[in-house]
């Protein structure tokens, strides 16, 4: 069974003019729905992650002041975001989706949260639209239960995941890998275990022919038994700020490469969607979705 972490609060934690960056998370499963690519029971709505597990990846005096709405003017304008108890809520939701990802990825090969990678959240801080670190987090969870022994993450999206990279610069468990535009957000990058800052206007051959390379290499050296993939579709020539030139077949062939690697190598995969900003949401929303047929079509479910 193919595991879909979805709630309808991932939809609607914002004021109306905060809202075209979250419509994607309300269109991808009915997308997938009105298709037939899925059912009802591939939903699963996660609960709220606890702030146990919270704090064995963020600083204590971080989450008090994130739970309490205490966070300084200037840290809330570093989110992005206005701060409201339904965006926090939403975000402890979609770190606990991608734990339960994990736990049925492991299950069944593969599994995908329809929101999720929130790699510009620190320990201590949270930028950049991200408040918790999901996949950090989720990581953490199966390092914490000796679920796993070593962990790579895939991070595909078209900004460097500096707070991944960060978290996780002294633990030899969880190994890095962001491949990225080297002009674009954030500007001042953290250390990944492995950066590959990618040319603007970059096309589809070129970055697949890097990202082969790397992965199969990464693969035979770090030997991870879990894979976190990080699907961004900013790396659209579409997209407004990616400044890259990779078309929508492009990205399908990016997932499905991903995917057959963790299915020939029998490494179970867990999946979130990154960023997408193309003026059209419905190019958002198909090249998302490609994520979820690939997934599907490769790993038979």
């Amino acid at each position: 069974m193919l595991h879909i972490a979805y709630d309808p609060i991932y939809a609607h934690p914002l004021p109306e003019g905060h809202r075209f960056p979250m419509l994607k998370y309300e269109l991808i499963p009915g997308q997938l729905l009105h298709e037939g690519s899925i059912t009802a029971a591939n939903l699963v709505s996660p609960e709220p992650c606890t702030e146990e597990v919270v704090l064995w990846t963020h600083d204590t005096q971080y989450w008090q002041d994130l739970n309490n709405l205490a966070l300084t003017p200037q840290h809330v304008r570093r989110i992005g975001f206005p701060l409201s108890r339904q965006l926090v809520q939403r975000e402890v939701m979609i770190t606990q989706g991608t734990i339960n990802c994990s736990l049925a990825a492991m299950q069944h090969g593969v599994a995908l949260n329809v929101a999720g990678g929130t790699h510009h959240a620190f320990a201590n801080r949270g930028e950049g639209f991200c408040l918790l670190n999901d996949m950090a987090v989720a990581a953490n969870y199966l390092l914490h239960h000796q679920l796993v022994q070593q962990v790579l993450i895939v991070d595909l999206d078209v900004h460097q995941g500096n707070g991944t990279a960060k978290i996780f610069e002294e633990e030899p468990r969880v190994f890095t890998f962001s491949m990225h535009g080297g002009h674009n957000y954030p500007f001042i990058k953290e250390k990944s275990d492995l950066d590959i800052p990618l040319p603007d206007g970059i096309g589809d051959e070129a970055y697949l022919n890097i990202l082969h390379d790397n992965l199969n290499r990464l693969i035979n050296s770090v030997q991870p038994d879990f894979i976190f993939f990080l699907s961004g579709v900013d790396i659209l020539e579409t997209d407004r700020y990616g400044k890259l030139k990779v078309t929508l077949e492009g990205c399908k062939r990016r997932d499905r490469m991903v995917f057959e690697y963790c299915r020939s190598k029998r490494i179970p995969c867990a999946v979130a969607m990154g960023g997408g900003y193309s003026p059209d949401v419905k190019v958002i929303v198909e090249a998302h979705c490609q994520t979820f047929r690939e997934a599907r079509q490769v790993f038979d479910l």
